[in-house]
Parts: C-alpha cells; sequence; structure tokens
C-alpha cells in the first residue's frame, strides 16, 4: 500500500486528487495539509511515502517545504502538482530534491502514473515541463531572469513577494535579520529592481508569482 499526503491551500484541489487516489488500487490517502508547515508537522508524526505538492502555498511554499521534508526524511518522495511550468520553478524543485513535476492541466491517470514511477525510484516529468526544460538548455533558449538567484535567495524573493516581513522571514527560515536583508537585497541587485514593490511586480511579469495568490 502506497501512503500519501496532498499538500496544497486549495480545499478543492485536494479533494478532486484524494477521490482520484482513493479510487486507485494499492493507494492510500494518509491526510491532507493546507501550506507547507502543515506537511511538516505531518511527517514528523506520520511516515508517508508520497507527497503530491503545490508550490504557491501560505507560508514557507514549497520550495523550502520539499528541503525541509526530505531533512526529515530523505527518502520520501515529493512529486510537485502546480499550474507554474516557467523555469526557474522546475529546475529549483527538482534540484531541492523533487521526485516528479506535474502540471495541474495533467491527465488524471497521470498523477497515478508519477506515484508508480517514483516509487519505482525513477524521476517523473510532464511531456510538456521535459520539453521546455530541453528547450531551455539549447543555444538561444529563453532563460529566466531568476536562474540568476541562488536557492536561499530565490526562497526569500518568494516570501518577500507574498508580504511576509523580514522578521517573520528570519522566524520562518531560521536565519537573522541581517541575513535575511542581506539576500534580499542582494537579490535586488541581480534582478535589477529597487524596492519590494518592483520585485512583485517584476515576478508576476515573468510568471514567478500568481498575481491571485498576491491579492489574497
Amino acid at each position: 500500500m502506497i501512503k500519501l499526503l496532498l499538500v496544497d491551500d486549495h480545499e478543492l484541489v485536494r479533494s478532486g486528487i484524494k477521490r482520484i487516489l482513493e479510487d486507485t488500487p494499492g493507494m492510500q490517502v494518509l491526510g491532507e495539509a493546507s501550506s507547507g508547515e502543515e506537511a511538516i508537522e505531518f511527517v514528523r508524526r506520520n511516515a508517508p511515502d508520497v507527497i503530491i505538492m503545490d508550490i504557491n502555498m501560505p507560508g514557507i511554499g514549497g520550495l523550502e517545504t520539499t528541503r525541509k521534508l526530505l531533512q526529515i526524511h530523505p527518502g520520501l518522495k515529493i512529486i510537485v502538482v502546480t499550474v507554474h511550468i516557467q523555469e526557474p520553478y522546475p529546475t529549483r524543485m527538482l534540484e531541492a530534491g523533487a521526485s516528479g513535476y506535474l502540471t495541474k492541466h495533467c491527465a488524471v491517470d497521470e498523477i497515478v502514473d508519477a506515484i508508480k514511477a517514483v516509487m519505482q525510484g525513477e524521476r517523473y516529468i510532464s511531456a510538456d515541463i521535459a520539453k521546455q526544460l530541453a528547450l531551455n538548455m539549447l543555444p538561444g533558449g529563453t532563460r529566466s531572469p531568476f536562474e540568476r538567484l541562488s536557492q536561499r535567495e530565490m526562497q526569500v524573493m518568494l516570501m518577500v513577494t507574498q508580504g511576509h516581513s523580514i522578521q517573520d522571514i528570519s522566524d520562518r527560515l531560521c536565519l537573522s535579520p541581517k541575513t535575511v536583508s542581506t539576500y534580499r537585497y542582494r537579490l535586488y541587485e541581480k534582478l535589477g529592481v529597487s524596492n519590494d514593490v518592483e520585485l512583485t511586480h517584476f515576478a508576476m511579469r515573468h510568471g514567478i508569482l500568481d498575481p491571485e495568490a498576491v491579492s489574497d
């Protein structure tokens, strides 16, 4: 029996995926979480085999959650299911240790196929994402300006654009406020922006940030 945890801040999405998986022989949904922090607490108390997780969520989000979960259980399989197909999300999530990357437009059967694949030790990337990754590697391929950021700068950027204060980011990432500020100004310099508002608009233009999430 493959034990699963569903992590998404939209209950409707979790319910839809849960129905699919509960109708699949050999799979059991152990629980659900609406944020990375909830997922981490769940995994500390339980032992899922696979986590189906979004990227954009309240709190630390999917990128930092992936790193923390794999520190707790290195053998855990994490499959990203998201609306974000733009770089640097796919590459960053795979670098952080995700075993699979799907879009929310994928066919129902593909989620099941991905779970079976990662349980066999394989990586599963949806065809549209794999094509984009391959094209970006070719000479003249489109490169995201966010690829210039380090993993930690990327995480700070995501939290800043979600409206988190320096102190809140410091507390959640276990960094000093001074260190967070250093990362913040370093990413300003790399992206050519001068404040949080410009940063947020820049992220939205490049598809890094969901405008709906900002308005929430």
